[in-house]
């Protein structure tokens, strides 16, 4: 009768249910405060995109809580008096694929620390500060564009997807760039 009884199930089931509530919650705040840096207000009422994204927070029934702390944390305060940083890594992915990594933290040793155990669970490395950057242009609109797009083989690609889903499930990150050039023939 082992694995049979009726707690274990319900731990299961709730363990599961919980997991997929985190990554929603996860994805929804990293939208609160993009679009609160980004409409440069905390006030749903003068930027619209923030509205929009706390209607998707309140139907996925998101603790007021966390919402709270996504838009102090997109205005760079926080409850306890710190500010929130903001860094980018330089860091090199399956096949050489340069990368960018931008995080907004509060503690810039937990947030490097992650990023690093990922980054060498992967077989990635962490570059020194313009090892990778001279690889990238800043656009108009902030954005990073590669100006060296590189090809890798079909093996090293699917191995970089891999790191970047990975990157992208630590809180703090909000962006990652590659030099990675796809199979349409555009940088990703």
């Amino acid at each position: 009768m082992a694995g049979h009884s009726k707690w274990h199930n319900i731990k299961n089931k709730k363990e599961a249910t919980d997991a997929k509530k985190g990554k929603i919650f996860g994805q929804l705040s990293k939208q609160i405060r993009i679009a609160v840096k980004e409409g440069g207000s905390d006030n749903s009422q003068f930027n619209p995109t923030l509205r929009v994204v706390l209607d998707k927070a309140k139907a996925a029934n998101m603790p007021k809580d966390n919402i709270q702390k996504a838009i102090d944390k997109g205005m760079g305060r926080s409850s306890d008096g710190s500010t929130f940083q903001e860094i980018t890594y330089e860091a090199f992915g399956p096949g050489g694929v340069p990368l960018l990594i931008m995080i907004v933290t509060d503690n810039l040793n937990r947030a490097g620390g992650e990023v690093k155990h990922v980054l060498s669970r992967h077989n990635a490395s962490i570059g020194s500060p313009g090892s990778a950057m001279y690889m990238f242009t800043r656009g108009e609109d902030q954005s990073y564009q590669p100006t060296m797009p590189l090809h890798v083989s079909d093996e090293d690609a699917s191995k970089l997807e891999t790191l970047i889903s990975a990157l992208e499930e630590i809180e703090d990150v909000e962006e990652i760039v590659s030099a990675l050039q796809s199979s349409t023939g555009t940088a990703a």
